[in-house]
């Protein structure tokens, strides 16, 4: 027997087992896994961190905080386990039921907090859960796997509700895309995680890559947006896919910007060393960030590009006109470097924004930091993303859950624009098959069709029509 084959017979049996529990019981394993991994939340943060090399531990113990705490408080009063939803007016009632085993890719750059927020999400609608850790992670998705596994082993779920593989191999990977048992694939990570995920054959949601323009208009509260941005951009030295990359703004109040930057621990760079970042930050053969910078910080940046940078300095600024491979700081990079371009008016920096999402970020979010309502509404019905958040920061906008009230989520789908199937930040409402049962109620519009259909007796239809309402 392959190891894939292994694997998913005992996802099988977890799965029966789980669709004989109910919302109470289901509800108590959910809890016990996310006290547990808020428990550990420090542990876990240091040693993604020192594995991984990326970011800062401090900004992970927030991570974890989110994936556990907010995550459970935004899923605990759901109902998840038989009928959820019934209307006796329209004889309606929808039952909830688990989608079977799912596959759940976990990134290199959220290791730990996607872990538990995709063990919460599965636990809660009864699916068990197999986990494909990033190879560079694979010892802390281990350690937040089994915290989570033992909680909910301890609370009644039953054996192998969570698995997770330690060196998975292409062969097993593409086994279990394509067995008949998998019910669905969560795919967070790369482009070619995705990709492949959505080309299984198997039901997926999957992400896309966040080229995040933040547009920062005259009428904004230039001191606060600043501020945004930085705690954006510097979270966890810019790992979250949903971090600002660019800032586009009006000649009319460039310089006020740039200067608040300055203010605020941000270095400009000059011309040369715009080039000498971009080369060390970004493969234009292969058209993507170079991993050597993602989640480093400023100073090791600057060490590795041979520039010299304040010590103090905090993120590092390059201005740009132009985008595409030929400027690599207008890609995606998660890393505290920020591209800035400079527009003459409003059409040409909305113009800019399209732009930027269309170079690897589109369908993912948009910024826009301005007190104007007309200015909002246009960016928003322009700009093809999902999410366009309003005087926030956008990782922590979009990740949601802190800032405003969307579900706090480590899968952020990003519609048709990144060929995804939905736009929305992916939770527990979207593990389950809904089955609907619809009792005999006459349908008005129905009704109203055929009483107009009778006056015009040229209808060919007429006969049929009638022969059917007889039946029914």
């Amino acid at each position: 027997m392959s190891r894939a084959q292994e694997i998913m017979e005992k996802a099988v049996v977890a799965s029966s087992s789980f669709r004989t529990f109910d919302q109470k019981k289901t509800d108590e394993i959910v809890r016990a896994v996310y006290l547990a991994a808020l428990d550990q939340r420090v542990s876990l943060a240091k040693m993604a961190h020192e594995e991984t090399g990326m970011g800062v531990w401090q900004h992970k113990v927030i991570k974890n905080v989110i994936a556990s705490q907010l995550v459970y408080e935004d899923i605990r009063h759901q109902k998840t386990v038989g009928v959820i939803y019934e209307n006796p007016r329209n004889g309606i009632i929808e039952v909830a039921q688990p989608i079977g085993p799912i596959l759940g890719f976990i990134p290199v750059t959220n290791p730990t907090s996607t872990t538990i927020f995709k063990a919460l999400i599965c636990l809660k609608t009864r699916n068990p859960l197999i986990i494909s850790p990033h190879q560079a992670a694979r010892g802390c998705i281990k350690a937040a796997a089994e915290l989570c596994y033992r909680a909910a082993l301890e609370a009644g779920a039953p054996e192998n509700c969570l698995q997770w593989l330690d060196k998975p191999s292409p062969n097993t990977l593409d086994e279990l895309m394509g067995h008949s048992r998998l019910g669905f694939i969560l795919a967070t990570g790369t482009e070619s995680v995705v990709r492949k995920a959505s080309m299984s054959g198997k039901p997926a949601i999957g992400v896309g890559p966040g080229n995040v323009p933040a547009a920062v208009g005259v009428t904004a509260d230039l001191p606060y947006a600043v501020k945004c941005i930085i705690s954006s951009k510097t979270f966890d030295n810019g790992t979250v896919c949903a971090s600002e990359q660019a800032v586009v703004t009006r000649r009319v109040i460039a310089d006020q910007l740039l200067a608040e930057f300055q203010k605020q621990g941000a270095y400009i760079l000059n011309a040369e060393e715009v080039e000498k970042v971009g080369r060390i930050a970004y493969d234009q053969e292969r058209g993507m960030m170079t991993p050597t910078v993602v989640g480093q910080s400023v100073q090791h940046i600057a060490q590795a590009a041979g520039i010299e940078v304040p010590q103090d300095a905090i993120l590092l600024i390059g201005i740009l006109d132009k985008v595409g491979r030929a400027y690599p700081l207008s890609a995606e990079i998660l890393a505290p470097i920020l591209a800035f371009y400079i527009e003459e008016d409003f059409d040409a920096a909305i113009k800019r924004c399209s732009e930027i999402t269309r170079f690897g970020g589109q369908g993912h979010t948009a910024v826009i930091h301005s007190n104007s309502d007309e200015r909002i509404e246009y960016f928003s019905r322009t700009i093809n993303v999902s999410r366009i958040l309003v005087n926030i920061p956008s990782t922590f906008g979009a990740v949601g859950g802190t800032v405003n009230t969307l579900s706090p989520s480590f899968t952020l789908s990003c519609g048709s624009g990144a060929d995804n199937i939905t736009t929305d930040n992916i939770t527990a409402r979207h593990l389950l098959n809904i089955h609907r049962v619809t009792r005999r109620r006459p349908n008005s519009r129905w009704f109203n069709f055929h009483q107009d259909a009778y006056l015009d007796e040229s209808i060919e239809a007429l006969e049929i029509e009638r022969e059917f309402n007889k039946n029914f």
